[in-house]
C-alpha cells in the first residue's frame, strides 16, 4: 500500500511543477481516510519547514448536495498556511496554479481556543470577528477526478484565500443562517446562497472540526481563521476573469486573475 509520505511527495511535486497527477485511488483503491490525513499532515509540515505558519483551517463538502455527490455523510478539512493568504486587492497569478476555481465562504477569526464539545453557540462565543471570504481551490489531480481520500490528502484542494475588508462581530449579525451571498462573474449573477447552505449554519462546520480534532488531542486555536465551507458551487478562474462575492453585512470580496 502507498504510504502517506509517498502521497505527500507526489502532491508536493504536482503543486510545485503545476502538473496534475492521477488520483491515488486509481492504483490504490484501498487508500483510507486516516492515511489521507497523515499525507495531508506531511504536506503541511513541508510548508512549515519552508517557513510558512499554520494560520487556520478550511472545511469542504459542507453541503448535503456535495456530500451526496461524493457519497459521504460528513465534511472534510484542510489546513491553511500563511503562504496561501492572498493580499487584498492583489491579482491571483494563474501561472502559480493548475486549474483554479473559486467559491464564496464565511470566515471566522477566533478570539480563543474552541472548547469541546463544541456547538454553534460555543463557536460564536469563541469568535472575535466574521468576514466574507473567497476560497481559491486548486486540485492537484487531473480533470477534477478524485475520491474522498484523494481530496483529503490534497489538503482539501487548498490554494489561495482572500478575506474581505469588513470585520463584524457575530453579535452584530442577526442570523448567519440567513446571511445572503451573491456570486458575480464578469458582472452577471453566477450563483446565490445563504449561510444555511453550510451544514444549516456556517458555525456548525467549525464546531464539527473542533470536535473531530479533539479526538486526536488537537484544538482550534485562538487567532486562527476558519473558512467554514463553500456557499455555492465553485466556478473556474480563467485569465483576465473577475469574480465578486457580495455578502449581506460583510461587504464585497473580489478576486481577479492574470
Amino acid at each position: 500500500m502507498i504510504t502517506p509520505d509517498d502521497i505527500a511527495k507526489h502532491l508536493i511535486a504536482a503543486e510545485r511543477e503545476r502538473v496534475p497527477i492521477a488520483p491515488f485511488t486509481d492504483a490504490n483503491p484501498e487508500l483510507d481516510i486516516a492515511t489521507a490525513y497523515l499525507a495531508q499532515r506531511a504536506i503541511v509540515q513541508a510548508k512549515v519547514d519552508a517557513g510558512e505558519q499554520v494560520i487556520g483551517a478550511k472545511l469542504g463538502l459542507t453541503s448535503k448536495v456535495k456530500q451526496q455527490a461524493m457519497n459521504v455523510d460528513a465534511p472534510l478539512s484542510g489546513v491553511v498556511t500563511s503562504g496561501m493568504l492572498a493580499p487584498f486587492g492583489a491579482p491571483i497569478e494563474l501561472s502559480e496554479l493548475i486549474h483554479p476555481r473559486v467559491e464564496p465562504e464565511i470566515a471566522f477569526v477566533l478570539a480563543r481556543d474552541v472548547a469541546v464539545p463544541a456547538t454553534v453557540s460555543s463557536v460564536l462565543a469563541a469568535t472575535e470577528s466574521v468576514y466574507g471570504a473567497i476560497d481559491v481551490l486548486d486540485s492537484r489531480y487531473e480533470d477534477f477526478r478524485f475520491a474522498l481520500p484523494d481530496v483529503i490528502a490534497d489538503n482539501a484542494s487548498a490554494a489561495r484565500f482572500l478575506v474581505g475588508p469588513r470585520s463584524v462581530t457575530p453579535g452584530a449579525l442577526e442570523d448567519l443562517r440567513l446571511l445572503g451571498c451573491v456570486l458575480r462573474e464578469k458582472g452577471g449573477v453566477a450563483a446565490t446562497a445563504a449561510g444555511a447552505a453550510v451544514m444549516g449554519h456556517p458555525a456548525a462546520s467549525v464546531a464539527w472540526l473542533a470536535n473531530q480534532l479533539a479526538e486526536r488531542g488537537e484544538v482550534l486555536k485562538a487567532g486562527w481563521t476558519m473558512f467554514s465551507g463553500g456557499l455555492t458551487a465553485p466556478i473556474p478562474l480563467s485569465a483576465g476573469s473577475s469574480v465578486t462575492a457580495e455578502f449581506d453585512g460583510l461587504g464585497t470580496v473580489e478576486v481577479f486573475s492574470r
